[in-house]
């Protein structure tokens, strides 16, 4: 962490998705462990419901993650599609909050993705029937056993009940820690006309 309290020069620049695409790269770099872990929160009809997932695409067009449709948090999508996400890296200090509204992708986009998975992962998508009661572990190795004899020999396609979102985030907070915690927080929201940029408060 720098030693005194001053904006990075790459709290300078006026593009969000720049900023994010240089401090996500140094996170690559940095990190000894998944750097693109994310938490996604969404709402439930009991409240706010949170989990990590993976960070898999992100620019302009948004960040996207993938998943089994028949999970809970994408019921909870379907009822209302604004998220909040927040990715750390704690080796590096930093943090990135986004805001924004998630939408399905496009099947030949999700097709493309999910032909690059290892695959076991590919199996793992039929086999499982995410967020719903497992008996056992047994049942699961059955259940993965049974799918990957019936693609033997064969490319394993995706799973109808298998596909990704994008997050049209509307709105950055970048965070940098900093010493007494006197930390940097820039938010950009994005306007009609472009992005604004601010500071806050630690």
């Amino acid at each position: 962490m720098a030693d005194e309290l001053s904006e990075e020069p790459l709290f300078l620049l006026t593009d969000p998705h720049e900023l994010f695409a240089r401090w996500f790269a140094e996170a690559v770099a940095a990190e000894p462990d998944v750097p693109d872990a994310f938490q996604l929160a969404t709402q439930s009809p009991e409240g706010p419901d949170v989990r990590t997932l993976l960070l898999k695409e992100h620019g302009r067009d948004g960040w996207v993650f993938y998943t089994n449709l028949g999970s809970a948090k994408c019921a909870q999508l379907a009822a209302e599609p604004r998220v909040s996400a927040q990715i750390h890296w704690k080796s590096l200090a930093r943090q990135v909050r986004a805001h924004g509204r998630a939408s399905l992708l496009h099947d030949d986009v999700a097709d493309a993705y999910f032909a690059t998975r290892p695959r076991g992962s590919q199996i793992g998508a039929w086999a499982s029937r995410q967020s719903q009661s497992l008996p056992s572990r047994q049942v699961l190795r059955d259940r993965v056993a049974e799918v990957t004899a019936r693609f033997e020999g064969r490319e394993v396609p995706r799973p109808p009940g298998w596909s990704g979102y994008r997050i049209d985030v509307t709105r950055f907070e970048f965070w940098q820690g900093r010493p007494s915690r006197l930390h940097d927080r820039v938010v950009f929201e994005r306007m009609a006309d472009g992005w604004t940029r601010g500071m806050l408060y630690p």
